[in-house]
């Protein structure tokens, strides 16, 4: 049984897309496109939204940073008023970085936890009303395999992707009862520009189109948590179950690794 409604048709939707400049956020804008969705296509580069914008008539541009609550009142009220709202918010921005114990710093902590977390909470609050309001739509948020359990050279990131997968388990309690969809979504690695930072092996690498794939397939099923591939998520899901002397002695190994 699906968790949210199913969703049968893209066309003409209004799917406001943050992080759309790259990586998975990127191949699922042209994917919606392709589908003749509308959509609104939101990151810092402007340069980069143009190309998109190119593709079809029905993609508009809103350049914005996530961490600055003005951008985020300016482009909402934009929609507004040239769409009359949206249907669909997706939240794909991110930060990564690497980090192990002895490269914690605070600028690190802060970029990602600023964007990763404060970020897309000020981009729900900022569409949830109108949403709530019409009793309608759906918000999807990308987090990560990488918030299931401690990992390493997830020391800053994971924590900032499980407070995503708490924030959508909570946000989908409050909003389903009042006809907004939520959608969690959990990949495991992509070939991305954050990715390619990683200096080890990724296991069951996927390339963006592949993840966006996987993404537009589950909202369409109506599931609440779309995670992949599966033969490495099915794997992280089992460890996480573990008892924490068994899953540390296991992650200890990939730790020497990395």
């Amino acid at each position: 049984m699906s968790l949210n409604p199913r969703i049968a048709d893209w066309q003409g939707r209004r799917v406001w897309l943050v992080g759309g400049s790259s990586g998975i956020g990127r191949a699922l804008a042209e994917l919606l496109i392709r589908r003749g969705a509308r959509v609104a296509v939101s990151a810092r580069s402007a340069d980069k939204l143009q190309s998109l914008v190119a593709l079809s008539p029905q993609v508009k541009a809103l350049p914005l940073d996530v961490n600055r609550l003005g951008d985020w009142q300016q482009a909402a009220g934009e929609l507004e008023r040239d769409w009359q709202g949206i249907d669909h918010f997706i939240f794909c921005a991110a930060a990564y970085r690497p980090v192990r114990a002895d490269q914690l710093r605070p600028d690190v902590i802060a970029e990602m936890v600023t964007t990763n977390v404060q970020g897309a909470m000020t981009g729900v609050a900022t569409v949830l009303p109108a949403l709530l309001a019409r009793s309608s739509g759906a918000i999807s948020m990308i987090a990560s395999v990488a918030g299931y359990t401690g990992l390493p050279k997830a020391l800053v990131y994971g924590p900032t992707k499980a407070a995503l997968i708490n924030f959508c388990e909570s946000l989908y309690l409050d909003v389903h009862p009042r006809g907004v969809a939520v959608h969690l979504i959990n990949p495991g690695f992509v070939d991305t520009p954050l990715t390619q930072q990683n200096d080890f092996t990724m296991p069951a690498l996927m390339t963006p189109d592949a993840a966006a794939l996987e993404i537009v397939t589950g909202m369409e099923r109506g599931d609440f948590e779309i995670h992949f591939p599966r033969r490495f998520t099915h794997w992280l899901r089992l460890l996480r179950r573990l008892p924490y002397r068994l899953r540390f002695a296991l992650l200890a190994n990939v730790a020497e690794k990395t």
